[in-house]
């Protein structure tokens, strides 16, 4: 018994003997077993985390500051990958739920549904969970932790119209998801706010990858769509289409300025850095671990919404005369 409470750092136990069964067990090379532990205490000392994939670059530091944060409160982590596709998001989380992990962050798969089996069940069993983008709602019953992508947006457009852009296409994300939705509302606030009518012609479904990016750009190619700059929910489309436009001997930004959104390290180390939306990417994963914290005491914190600023880059400049 004395054994045991020395290395779990009970206070009745003398500093002098604590030390010393350390030493030994050290040198016996003993690790206690946490899955004992586990079934004493309830807990297992895991924290899982659900991403789309960690392949898209918009979330390695949000990656590397909830790690670094569950180190730090002595958590190991599990990190799984849904593809953006509902039944392998229900897999990842039922496969958290058996190996009983303390809490799960989750940037969850959008669906256009009110409801969603997995989350209800999430919500009975009163599992800590940290939405890590924006509520949706089959999720709104957990707390989460934003970006203001409304006003980032609007700050990209504002930016355009200040250099004397009228024609500014837009290059949308997925449909089902707030954040897109939200930077599509910043682009048309941008545009109310310069006394500029939104024009639907000038509006693209775009995804947010470099291959949805170029086929919106061949689509305004076919559409033969009249403007000097396009504004896109994600950097990634944004390069996609600013590649097409390379190919066909438009130059940016002398031909037309582009702007993404997200400051992914390729947006800077691009042909033509790109002008875009910083996202405060580690400030975000900090924020996540101390919502988790409150969370795991049972509390239940009001969302974090962080700001986001511009980045202004060589991909955009005045239109031609």
């Amino acid at each position: 018994m004395t054994v045991s409470k020395a290395l779990r750092g009970a206070s009745d136990v003398s500093a002098q003997t604590k030390a010393r069964l350390r030493l030994l067990a050290q040198q016996m090379g003993y690790y206690p077993n946490t899955i004992a532990q586990g079934l004493r205490t309830q807990t297992t000392r895991l924290l899982g985390l659900i991403l789309p994939t960690v392949a898209n670059p918009i979330f390695s530091r949000t990656v590397a500051a909830i790690e670094e944060g569950a180190h730090e409160l002595g958590y190991d982590l599990l990190l799984a990958h849904s593809l953006g596709v509902v039944e392998r998001e229900e897999t990842c989380l039922h496969r958290f739920l058996s190996r009983r992990v303390d809490g799960v962050f989750i940037y969850p798969v959008y669906r256009m549904a009110p409801h969603a089996a997995i989350f209800e069940e999430l919500a009975k069993r009163r599992t800590p969970v940290v939405i890590l983008a924006h509520r949706a709602p089959f999720c709104s019953a957990f707390c989460n932790v934003e970006t203001d992508d409304i006003s980032g947006s609007q700050a990209i457009t504002r930016h355009l119209v200040s250099l004397g852009h009228k024609r500014i296409a837009f290059l949308c994300g997925p449909s089902a998801a707030p954040w897109a939705q939200e930077r599509l509302e910043g682009y048309r606030r941008g545009l109310r706010e310069a006394n500029l009518q939104t024009d639907d012609r000038l509006i693209f479904q775009a995804g947010a990858t470099i291959e949805d990016g170029e086929a919106a750009a061949l689509q305004m190619f076919n559409e033969s769509t009249a403007m000097t700059a396009v504004q896109s929910a994600s950097d990634l489309s944004a390069i996609g289409a600013a590649n097409v436009f390379l190919k066909q001997g438009i130059r940016i930004p002398a031909d037309v300025s582009i702007a993404g959104f997200g400051n992914v390290l390729t947006s800077e180390h691009f042909r033509v850095p790109l002008t875009t939306v910083r996202l405060p990417k580690l400030r975000l994963g900090v924020a996540a671990v101390e919502m988790m914290q409150k969370v795991l005491r049972g509390e239940r914190p009001e969302t974090r919404r962080l700001p986001a600023e511009i980045v202004i880059r060589s991909s955009t400049a005045p239109p031609k005369a």
